[in-house]
């Protein structure tokens, strides 16, 4: 997770919401991402996404058994699916999201019986640092200039 959380650092840097993520396979990092839709005008580029995209392309197959993701801030619905689809088989997350969260915080995707792929799920890991990071981006993003 604290790769995951420098990787979120490398987002509110370039100005996107600071989320990081990392997919480990077998005790490798295979695939990082960091939030860039903004960066990338597309609405698909949370930093799930694009560190299952890295992992998928590293591993020549979109299928990623075995693998886990760590993210800082819970997953959405769009990710979510994303994370079923990849066979990923444990989820990390960090922060809850009371907003958008697909992990049991708005709907629990992962704990629908039925769905053909079953992720074993751990919320609240480093939860206060990555929740920090995001409040303070935030706060920044909500302060008045000075004059």
């Amino acid at each position: 997770m604290g790769f995951a959380l420098a990787l979120a650092a490398e987002a509110a840097a370039a100005g996107e919401v600071p989320v990081g993520a990392v997919v480990v396979h077998e005790g490798n990092v295979v695939g990082r991402g960091s939030n860039r839709p903004i960066a990338t005008c597309d609405p698909s580029a949370h930093a799930e996404i694009v560190a299952l995209r890295e992992a998928a392309a590293r591993a020549g197959n979109y299928r990623l058994p075995g693998a886990a993701l760590y993210v800082t801030l819970e997953p959405c619905a769009m990710c979510a699916g994303a994370i079923m689809h990849a066979r990923i088989a444990r989820l990390v997350y960090g922060a809850p999201d009371p907003k958008t969260g697909a992990c049991g915080s708005v709907v629990d995707l992962f704990a629908e019986a039925t769905l053909n792929h079953q992720t074993r799920v751990t919320g609240g890991v480093l939860a206060a640092d990555c929740a920090g990071m995001l409040q303070v981006f935030f706060q920044e993003r909500r302060r008045v200039p000075d004059g």
